[in-house]
């Protein structure tokens, strides 16, 4: 019997002392917004006094979230760790509507199966996912970052925290210099 291991590499960008988690759903439009200003934050910020973490945040009102959250973990372990997860995610954000329903119940996803939702996927982001999809014990790896989320009382995204502290007064809404002052002064 063969053993096939595999890594989920951690979706953290930077290198710095100040820690920022945002927790976000991938099809959420305020995760969204969320997650396309993180490279600016960075860059803002400077990745030698930041550490950007993203953590996953499945919610089951967002009804492919358990589908495209496993996708982005899946990428996590292929050639390429969290640039291609990154890949992955981003291709989310730029099609949002084509991995989610109208008002989170109806409209023509209500027809698609998880095959048709990864091959998608596959398509806008150029990373053959279904073979890292169906890694067996893959969902050791969603079960982290939903039991990180729990222990920190988080439950919606987008949530933020900084050095381990949730931070309810930030906004995917409030402007990247804002969330720099916050993390560096």
């Amino acid at each position: 019997m063969t053993t096939t291991s595999w890594h989920a590499d951690p979706l953290v960008w930077g290198a710095g002392a100040r820690v920022f988690e945002a927790f976000l759903e991938p099809t959420c439009p305020y995760s969204v917004r969320t997650f396309n200003k993180l490279g600016t934050l960075l860059e803002l910020a400077g990745e030698d006094k930041i550490t950007v973490k993203i953590r996953l945040q499945s919610q089951p009102w967002h009804l492919f979230s358990g589908v495209v959250v496993r996708c982005i973990l899946a990428a996590s372990t292929l050639e390429g760790g969290k640039e291609t997860a990154k890949k992955v995610m981003a291709a989310v954000a730029a099609h949002r509507e084509e991995f989610e329903f109208e008002r989170h119940a109806g409209g023509s996803n209500m027809d698609v199966t998880p095959n048709q939702l990864i091959e998608r996927l596959e398509r806008y982001s150029g990373v053959a996912l279904k073979e890292a999809f169906a890694i067996a014990d893959l969902d050791r790896e969603i079960k982290w970052h939903c039991k990180y989320a729990r222990q920190n009382g988080i439950h919606v995204s987008p949530t933020f925290m900084i050095d381990g502290l949730v931070r309810p007064e930030m906004s995917s809404g409030d402007d990247v210099e804002s969330w720099v002052k916050l993390l560096i002064g």
